[in-house]
């Protein structure tokens, strides 16, 4: 019988995913080339693992080496692009590459310094992602806002996942001292699969087509609001109201911030101030109200007032729809269209309580 380890199970999911992806056209923007990169690097890194683990190939150590020095640069670079109002070009990203440089001349020079070296990289870099997730979703400004809060959650998983990973080398390590590797294959099994839930969450982040789940993060309890806060609170009001940005489903904290001449945390503090919500839930109680109105006085599809209330994901758009009107869009139509006397009925009931 073939054996088949469990990393190029995993490679072949990715490389799927990763033709999946290419062939759609949002893909091609700078921003999520990156997304793309460290897709196929994982897939890469896959079967490196399951060559040295699963055939025993020692000779492939090195480029293992050198990938996963690339992968924990690649993954902060990918989510930090989040954060810029214009991700960086390619061809700046030339200084993520020095650790592999690094630890290629390590292996060429002084191996035993190899492992610890992984250790720190994947820790630092972990490090730096939490140190990133510290602002909140609205800190990733350039991600769409129908999507924000799975960008944060992700970039928070990836952040654990590196340190994990940076542990898991320790674990090795010491399972390779005491007991010769015994367990150090089924140690690198496991954390492959992690790699592979991660993974999945860094495209849900690239082309935002996956909607989150569950309920929105609320954001940090806002201090007293400010004269300041006040005036971009009216703007942003002003803006939405008569120009409907909010219809747009690529519209992002950085987009709105750049229609206001603000810097995009000065937009979203006084969100927090004077809202009390994120960005996120802000729009999207203005794409709500929008769907509201178009339930209750046109026969379009439920789907189509969703698409043109700026929303791409149905999951997303009934949660929010649940959230700010405590019913369904079906529902919400259903008694909107509800003969008035029975609607009067409803009220005089409510009133006589």
């Amino acid at each position: 019988m073939i054996f088949v380890p469990l990393p190029f199970v995993v490679a072949l999911l990715l490389s799927i995913l990763l033709i999946r992806m290419l062939r759609m056209e949002e893909w091609s923007a700078p921003g999520r080339r990156l997304f793309l990169a460290l897709i196929a690097a994982y897939a890469l890194q896959s079967v490196f693992i399951g060559l040295r683990w699963g055939y025993d190939m020692l000779a492939i150590m090195p480029l293992q080496a050198v990938l996963a020095a690339i992968v924990a640069p690649l993954s902060f670079a990918s989510f930090a692009d989040l954060t810029l109002g214009t991700p960086r070009p390619l061809s700046r990203q030339w200084l993520h590459l020095l650790p592999a440089i690094g630890v290629a001349l390590a292996f060429a020079c002084w191996r035993d310094v190899v492992g610890l070296s992984l250790i720190l990289l994947f820790i630092g870099y972990g490090l730096a992602l939490l140190w990133i997730s510290r602002s909140g979703a609205d800190a990733l400004v350039a991600s769409r806002l129908d999507g924000a809060f799975l960008s944060y959650r992700s970039l928070v998983i990836t952040a654990v996942a590196l340190i994990g990973s940076g542990l898991s080398d320790v674990v090795i390590s010491l399972d390779l001292y005491r007991t010769g590797g015994a367990n150090a294959g089924a140690i690198v099994a496991l954390g492959n699969v992690i790699v592979l839930l991660i993974l999945g969450a860094a495209a849900s982040i690239a082309g935002g087509t996956q909607p989150e789940q569950g309920i929105d993060s609320a954001p940090p309890s806002p201090a007293l609001p400010t004269e300041e806060d006040d005036a971009v609170a009216s703007r942003l009001d002003s803006l939405m109201e008569t120009k409907q940005v909010y219809r747009d489903p690529e519209l992002n904290l950085n987009r709105i911030a750049r229609k206001l001449g603000l810097p995009a945390r000065r937009v979203s503090v006084a969100v927090n101030r004077i809202h009390g919500m994120s960005v996120s839930q802000y729009v999207n109680e203005f794409r709500i109200r929008f769907a509201c109105d178009q339930l209750a006085h046109n026969d379009m599809p439920v789907t189509s007032v969703m698409f043109e209330a700026g929303f791409i994901s149905k999951s997303n758009f009934n949660r929010e729809f649940l959230r700010v009107t405590g019913t369904s869009p079906t529902e919400y139509r259903r008694r909107e269209r509800a003969p008035q006397p029975a609607k009067e009925t409803a009220l005089q009931a409510f009133v006589s309580r």
